[in-house]
């Protein structure tokens, strides 16, 4: 085999101990990977480059299975990548997330019976550093575990200066461009998080609520509204109608009581109400409501808040002070001893955004903030996809991400926070308002009547950045030259709107319409066995870093690389990650065999001529796999890959080519030669094609098999070409002779190391030279003198006839099947009657009469298999 010149072969080794201890190898082994430059981009180089950028986990965050699964993929591709010759460069890096890490260094303060405000703005942010630096990146550490081939020394913080600049700068150049403006609109507030969120961060939930229905006015000018949040009445500034609503059009214009108030508030007709819903008049809180905005907004209303920051009411009256629920309770109770209450509904099942972060109801408040124009940057974003330049996989998921690109409204951007990216704009004595770059400075003074805004920028503001901030941008770069645009972005598909859409926005508007990266890899969402998401109140969210423990990161690895269907959720379990240990075990033992017999890849291949039928068909299946694990990996087919490798491995390598291999050694000569080579190009092979979804094991074994420095920066493999049709059909045929006899051997109760007296009738057949290895694999003894053939089995032109006499009890045997059979037989008549019954027929369900026919399918093949097996058994 043709090797990276960077390796430096050493001798072989024969030695491996008799068990894989992950916890004794990994550790070591991704060190030394690490101290190699193994994983190192070298920017000068001449190799094409390969480049993904790491999903910035939250600094505040540990390892869960959602990384470990996204890792293992981006990892596999960038192994791969790098083994085919590319400068790959996997980057990491975190993100600051700002009300996340402020709400844990503010209840760290809480502990010390201190605010942020005690310390004030400057010694609260450093604070946060140290408390960054104390705690945060818990996360790179399991990243290493997990064995992340990402450059290390191109790692990335999102407040970092670097970073910091390009924020800065897109700001300075979103805002002359006049995308960026300040404008007071409803946003969605948190009370508990004490800053607006933006709409993608609120989680909406089906709630017990009430609806309320309340009698505005006095007299014959009332009318009725209902609402599910008593609370913002306070603040209504008009109840509103649909124009051809006949049943309220003599009211339009008029003015009516506002109830609890000493106000009176005009009825408007606006097109926006549905007559047709509840009693077509509705109240209008323009403060308090993004809909009742809009209204006031083409009506000239007043908007009136009635909530501070903690959603606390601040109206004179007998409310003020009061949480919004407890003046919600309130005033509906004085609603009611006003006789105004006609009619309450509880509960009243109604969906309410939360915030995603500490699940609070969120509050809709009129309040001055930063935004983003979007238009022209999300039709960028949708052109991007649609005339080809960057590609979505699954395809099917592009309409998810058109829905929303095409009908994004503008983004909300300042967070009233202080860990943050803080806005560079300058308020100045008489009015100015002044933009700053990275590179200027403010306009004066706070002596001087100057002053900073207060807020911070969003989180997804600067990981929208990620692609070429952390390559160097605003600098030209060598790095940014090199690796951008990015090959690849590989994510779950619940953030195309966080995350996805934000950096295509950013990235063609800062890189002069160039794509922040050429293809996007959409993953599903990591599940528990059964398919149920995975939450702390449903008690079954796993801790990868216990399985890693308990059965290694390679089990791990390969198990979430084994359900990554593009798009599509996976389920999980222990017991599957359990199988993948017992693979990564076969894999070593199997290895392990092979070297204490011989296997080498020392020297080229022996001529086709020279191997047995056997070994022309491991090299020709070694090839079709070999093309076949390509053609998955461009098409993102993670599971299809890792269960082509799985089978090929498992069954093709060490169930089949290793066992029928072991009679060549055996006999010895120059076919045991020959199959040794061959048996070391299979293995070599295999260890490569496996090494990026299970990098480990692969490893360790690679380097004793051939004496090379790594498998991480050996050659990939190429398809050889090689293709033997007649050798795949002569061991076709093998493993049908050998596979009918064994299930015989079960069917009787015979075990499987228990031997036998059988005469094989070859002749014929491509079966001759394979005589010893049906008798091997098959516990076949010669025939004797006393042979008496008790069962034949004519199976692919040959015959194998058995001499049973004195291994099983005949006529308890006959007892046992007749007794199957016969239930067997019942089955079938009670499935029969049930398909012949026309009205149940009528009557039953699809799916019910389906579960019927499958039933009946299987009595019927459970007959013919049983009868089989009385017919093959002798005369009791």
């Amino acid at each position: 085999m043709t090797e990276n010149p960077q390796q430096q072969p050493t001798a072989p080794s024969t030695e491996l101990p008799t068990q894989y201890a992950p916890a004794d190898v990994e550790g070591p082994l991704y060190e030394r990977w690490v101290e190699r430059g193994y994983f190192a981009a070298d920017a000068k180089s001449d190799k094409p480059a390969y480049t993904i950028v790491i999903p910035p986990p939250n600094v505040t965050g540990s390892l869960h299975l959602g990384h470990a699964f996204q890792h293992t993929l981006m990892d596999a591709l960038t192994r791969r990548k790098r083994m085919q010759g590319f400068e790959s460069l996997w980057l990491p890096g975190m993100d600051h997330a700002g009300i996340a890490t402020q709400n844990k260094v503010e209840q760290q303060l809480a502990e010390e019976g201190k605010s942020r405000h005690d310390l004030g703005r400057e010694e609260f942010v450093e604070r946060v550093w140290q408390w960054k630096e104390e705690y945060g990146g818990k996360i790179l550490g399991q990243m290493r575990r997990l064995g992340d081939g990402v450059d290390w020394d191109r790692e990335r913080f999102t407040m970092d200066e670097g970073l910091s600049k390009a924020v800065q700068t897109i700001f300075k150049k979103l805002y002359d461009d006049e995308l960026i403006y300040r404008a007071e609109r409803i946003i969605n507030w948190c009370p508990r998080c004490l800053t607006a969120i933006s709409d993608i961060e609120v989680e909406y939930q089906e709630d017990d609520g009430e609806l309320v229905s309340i009698k505005y006015g006095e007299g014959d000018e009332t009318l009725v509204v209902a609402t599910t949040r008593a609370e913002t009445m306070l603040g209504d500034t008009a109840v509103a109608v649909h124009p051809e609503d006949e049943r309220y059009r003599h009211l339009v214009g008029k003015r009516i009581k506002l109830p609890l108030t000493d106000r009176t508030i005009p009825v408007v007709a606006d097109t926006h109400v549905d007559p047709e819903f509840g009693t077509g008049a509705v109240k209008v809180t323009p403060a308090h409501d993004p809909n009742d905005f809009a209204i006031g907004q083409r009506h000239g209303l007043e908007s009136i808040t009635v909530m501070d920051e903690r959603a606390v009411i601040t109206v004179h009256g007998p409310f003020q002070g009061l949480d919004r629920f407890e003046a919600r309770s309130a005033i509906v109770a004085a609603l009611r001893s006003q006789g105004r209450i006609v009619a309450e509904k509880r509960p009243y099942v109604h969906s309410v955004g939360h915030c995603s972060r500490c699940k609070t109801t969120i509050e809709p408040r009129l309040s001055m903030q930063w935004w983003v124009k979007v238009g022209p940057l999300a039709k960028a974003a949708g052109d991007a996809v649609r005339d080809g330049r960057v590609k979505i996989h699954p395809e099917d998921m592009s309409k998810r991400y058109f829905d929303w690109v095409d009908n994004m409204h503008d983004w909300c951007i300042s967070r009233q926070l202080w860990w943050g990216h803080r806005i560079p704009v300058w308020y100045g004595p008489a009015g100015e308002v002044v933009c700053v770059g990275p590179d200027e400075q403010p306009p004066g003074t706070e002596a001087e009547g100057w002053k900073q805004d207060t807020d911070v920028l969003d989180t997804w503001f600067s990981s929208g950045l990620w692609p070429f901030s952390t390559l160097g941008w605003p600098e030209q770069t060598a790095d940014l030259r090199k690796f951008y645009p990015t090959d690849v972005l590989l994510t779950g598909h619940d953030i195309i709107f966080f995350w996805v859409a934000r950096m295509m926005m950013f990235g063609l508007n800062a890189m002069d319409g160039e794509v922040p990266f050429r293809t996007i890899a959409l993953t599903g969402l990591v599940r528990d066995e059964r398919g149920k998401k995975m939450s702390k109140s449903f008690g079954n969210v796993v801790d990868p870093l216990d399985w890693m423990d308990k059965y290694g990161s390679d089990a791990v690895r390969f198990t979430l690389a084994r359900g990554a269907n593009p798009g599509t959720d996976v389920p999980i379990g222990e017991d599957w990650v359990q199988a993948s240990r017992n693979f990564a075990n076969k894999i070593w033992n199997a290895t392990r065999f092979a070297l204490m017999n011989g296997a080498t890849v020392e020297g080229p291949l022996p001529d086709p001529a020279e191997m047995s039928a056997t070994d022309r068909w491991i090299l020709s299946r070694l090839g079709e796999t070999v093309a076949e694990v390509d053609a998955f990996y461009d098409d993102f087919q993670f599971a299809k890959l890792s269960d082509s490798l799985f089978h090929f491995a498992w069954d093709e390598v060490f169930d089949w080519y290793v066992e029928l291999s072991k009679t060549t050694f055996q006999a010895g000569g120059r076919s045991a030669e020959v199959s040794r080579r061959v048996l070391g190009e299979v293995l070599d092979v295999t260890l490569k094609l496996l090494h990026p979804v299970v990098p480990f094991v692969t490893d360790t074994l690679w380097t004793t098999l051939t004496g090379g420095e790594s498998v991480v920066i050996a050659d990939w493999p190429a398809d050889s070409g090689f293709r033997d049709e007649a050798a795949e059909r002569e061991i076709e045929t093998l493993q049908s002779v050998i596979t009918e006899v064994r299930r015989f051997r079960a069917d009787q109760g015979l075990q499987p190391g228990q031997r036998v007296p059988a005469r094989l009738t070859l002749d014929g057949t491509a079966l001759v030279p394979h005589e010893a290895a049906i008798r091997q694999l098959l516990r076949l003894q010669p025939e004797g003198d006393a042979f008496a053939a008790t069962a034949t089995l004519p199976v692919a032109g040959a015959t194998v006839a058995l001499d049973l006499s004195g291994t099983i009890d005949v006529a308890a045997e006959r007892k046992r099947l007749a007794k199957d059979l016969a239930a067997a037989e019942k089955e079938k008549a009670q499935a029969t009657g049930k398909l012949g019954n026309e009205a149940f027929l009528a009557k039953a369900p699809d799916n019910v009469v389906e579960k019927i026919r499958t039933r009946l399918a299987k009595a019927e093949e459970d007959i013919a298999r049983i009868q089989a097996q009385l017919d093959r058994l002798p005369e009791a």
